[in-house]
């Protein structure tokens, strides 16, 4: 997240400097493919956390339908 937020700093400074729109646009990639990493790996603690207690529990239903839903928002 904090990747991302660098990045993102650096596209508002740009932006507020008049910067070339590509590289601009180059830096937004940066910001885009910084937070798709840490969304991943925020899943993936959630699966092996979360949605594992969660299938003990009896609750897989619910627990997969509300992963489905958050995944098919992002994609």
């Amino acid at each position: 997240m904090k990747i991302a937020q660098g990045h993102l700093k650096k596209v508002v400074a740009m932006e507020e400097g008049g910067e070339y729109c590509i590289d601009v646009m180059l830096q937004l990639q940066a910001v885009d493919s910084a937070l798709k990493k840490a969304g991943g790996l925020i899943l993936e603690n959630h699966l092996q956390t979360c949605v594992a207690k969660a299938i003990k529990q009896g609750k897989d239903k619910e627990v997969i339908s509300e992963v489905m839903k958050v995944w098919t928002k992002s994609s």
